[in-house]
């Protein structure tokens, strides 16, 4: 066996544990990626006739509470003081998204709006997030109205658009999670550490990879055979993909997105407006606004829901039910037969994680690689 690493996914989980591994082991790291750029769904350009960073994935912002997380990210990347606010129409309205005491007066008369109000405040204390399930089950018939209003109007139809999937087709925990804020705060994070890498995520991944032990191969699917004398290999692409899908290909739903440039200053007021019910797509994005850039053009991507088909497009969420997390644990249990192999990340976990999760995670793994293999 070989005294090298090898880490598939060039992405912020691959290179946040490549980057560990070479500074801490001062052993020869390969990082592999199959498609021709680094940084994952997180790859962001600068658009050559606007100058304007676009997210090629869609919408990328940093929020972390965690102080051990925006250490480390901070080391490759300054940031800006970017705090995240969503918008959505409704019934012909902007309004405020999770919805909040703003959004109440935003959608209805103010006489209803202040009722509403004073009987959350009756009930749950200022500042906190309650879920629509929390309301039904106080037998109040305005707050039951509340209830269902943000289920029909925000809720179902996005739902339908995002999945494919009703609201009961998908993990209960899903409806369990749709949030009511009882605070006047629009935005979208509360974390402590919010903001926007001020020479992109592409840049800062780079600067994550730039070190002398770390090779990188990009444009180059993994081949097992190839790499099968490495030391250990950190896999973080699809775990179904990499057994061949033994037991089934585990479902995605993946994104589609429509670029527009437009000789004007701005298209919408805000850098993410949703249309739970209107349109066919989910959301329009216009990214000048990350980073404040100044150019007389912007660019929006709106943004199409669609299914994950092999070949054809990009996993971005995997879809939460019993028969994939039973399918996902016949992958797992299977890989724990492969000693030299550890799977992680968005692909290799099967589970959405924000940024600031996949950096964690990744620290995590490498300390629990260091503990059982490396004598100190």
């Amino acid at each position: 066996m070989s005294n090298y690493f090898v880490v598939v996914g060039a992405g912020i989980s691959g290179a946040t544990i490549a980057r560990l591994l070479a500074e801490n082991l001062d052993t020869p790291i390969v990082v592999i990626d199959k498609r021709n750029h680094i940084a994952g769904n997180c790859y962001d350009y600068t658009d050559s006739i606007s100058n304007i960073t676009v997210h090629k994935y869609g919408s990328h912002i940093f929020h972390t509470s965690n102080k051990e997380v925006w250490s480390f990210i901070n080391r490759f990347t300054d940031f800006n003081e970017y705090m995240h606010k969503v918008y959505a129409v409704v019934e012909g309205n902007l309004i405020n998204i999770p919805f909040n005491f703003n959004s109440l007066s935003q959608v209805f008369p103010s006489t209803l709006s202040k009722r509403i109000e004073e009987k959350l405040l009756n009930n749950f204390e200022y500042g906190k997030k309650i879920s629509i399930l929390d309301l039904l089950s106080y037998k109040d018939s305005d707050l039951i109205f509340l209830s269902n209003y943000i289920y029909q109007n925000i809720f179902v139809n996005y739902t339908l658009k995002q999945w494919e999937l009703s609201p009961e087709e998908l993990d209960k925990q899903v409806t369990a999670r749709v949030p009511i804020n009882l605070t006047m705060d629009n935005r979208y994070f509360y974390d402590k550490y919010q903001g926007i890498p001020l020479k992109g995520y592409t840049e800062t991944i780079r600067n994550m990879l730039n070190h002398p032990n770390i090779k990188l191969h990009l444009n180059e699917n993994f081949n097992i055979n190839t790499y099968c004398d490495a030391k250990h290999i950190f896999y973080t692409g699809a775990i179904d993909e990499f057994f061949d899908y033994k037991f089934g290909q585990l479902d995605y739903r993946s994104i589609k997105f429509k670029l527009e440039t437009h000789k004007t200053e701005y298209y919408q007021n805000n850098a993410v407006i949703n249309y739970p019910n209107n349109y066919d797509f989910t959301r329009i994005h216009e990214y000048k606004y990350y980073l404040n850039e100044k150019s007389k053009y912007t660019i929006v991507a709106k943004e199409f829901s669609e299914k994950f088909v092999l070949g054809k497009n990009d996993r971005y969420y995997p879809v939460i039910n019993n028969i994939n997390k039973d399918m996902y644990m016949q992958y797992l249990n299977l890989s724990k037969n492969i000693n030299n192999i550890t799977f992680f990340g968005r692909l290799g976990d099967y589970k959405y994680y924000d940024m600031d999760k996949a950096i964690l995670r990744a620290i995590t793994i490498f300390n629990i690689y260091i503990k059982n293999n490396i004598t100190i």
